[in-house]
C-alpha cells in the first residue's frame, strides 16, 4: 500500500509539473532590423519577415468566451524604434473608434503591454483595425496616466491593410494585417530611452469586447478567473538584441 501511494504521489507531481510547463513565462529574442530607410508598410513587413519568427496569441483561458479568431504577431526593433506586424483571422470586424485614446478595445483590437525596465510599471499600447491607438503608463489598471493625443497622433505610425476609415461590424471570414512602428520616445516616462540590450517584460493580446464574438487572447498565458489583461505578473519576457 505505501508503495502505490508513493507512485501516485509521483505521478500526481509528474502531472502538475507537465500542467506548469504549459502556463510558464515565455521567452523571445528581439532582433536588430534596419527599416529605417524607408518606412512604409512593404519596407517594414519585408524587414520583419526575413529577420523575425512568427509568434502566435493563442492563449484561451475563460472557457466563457470560446471563440478563437487566428492571431499572430512578430517583432523587431533598430535601437531607437520598435517595429510590429499583426496578422488576424477573425469572423467580425468592427472599427468604431477614431479617437486617440478612445475604448478602443471594444472593435477589433490588438495590443501590446511592455514594462520597458521591469520595474512594475507598463506602458498598455492598444490598437483597433485601423490603427487608432490607445496608450497609458503605470503600475496596474487602477493607476494609469494617459499619453497625450497630439503625441500619440505623432510619434506612433500605423498602417492597416482595412485603412483607417471609422466603421460598423462587418460579419464574414475576414484577414487583415497592420504594421506599427513605436518610437523609444513616446516613452515619455523613461529617459533617454533605448531599445538596444533591453530585457523587458511584456504581453501581447486580441480581443473585442463589441464585436459579436466576444473574445480575450493572449501570447503569454494570463491566469485569473475572468479577462484581464492588466495583470503584469503575467507579462513573458523580451530580450532585446
Amino acid at each position: 500500500m505505501y508503495k502505490l501511494k508513493t507512485i501516485s504521489f509521483i505521478l500526481l507531481i509528474s502531472f502538475w509539473n507537465c500542467s506548469d510547463m504549459n502556463t510558464k513565462n515565455k521567452e523571445i529574442d528581439v532582433p536588430k532590423i534596419s527599416a529605417e530607410d524607408s518606412l512604409s508598410f512593404e519596407n517594414i513587413s519585408f524587414a520583419l519577415e526575413k529577420k523575425t519568427s512568427l509568434n502566435k496569441i493563442s492563449w484561451l483561458e475563460w472557457d466563457q468566451f470560446s471563440y478563437q479568431p487566428e492571431v499572430g504577431y512578430r517583432i523587431a526593433h533598430n535601437d531607437s524604434l520598435l517595429f510590429l506586424k499583426y496578422y488576424v483571422k477573425e469572423e467580425h470586424i468592427l472599427a468604431q473608434r477614431k479617437d486617440p485614446n478612445s475604448a478602443v478595445h471594444r472593435d477589433s483590437c490588438v495590443e501590446f503591454f511592455i514594462d520597458p525596465l521591469q520595474d512594475g510599471n507598463y506602458y498598455n499600447f492598444e490598437f483597433n483595425c485601423i490603427g487608432t491607438t490607445h496608450l497609458a503608463y503605470g503600475p496596474s489598471r487602477g493607476k494609469r496616466t494617459f499619453i497625450e493625443p497630439e503625441l500619440i497622433k505623432q510619434k506612433i505610425i500605423t498602417w492597416s491593410t482595412l485603412g483607417k476609415k471609422p466603421f460598423e461590424e462587418r460579419s464574414g471570414n475576414f484577414e487583415w494585417e497592420m504594421v506599427i512602428v513605436i518610437p523609444s520616445s513616446i516613452f515619455t516616462y523613461n529617459e533617454d530611452f533605448s531599445f538596444s540590450k533591453l530585457v523587458s517584460n511584456a504581453n501581447f493580446y486580441k480581443c473585442g469586447d463589441d464585436t459579436s464574438k466576444r473574445h480575450y487572447l493572449s501570447w503569454n498565458p494570463v491566469k485569473t478567473p475572468n479577462p484581464d489583461f492588466h495583470r503584469p505578473e503575467y507579462f513573458g519576457t523580451l530580450n532585446f538584441e
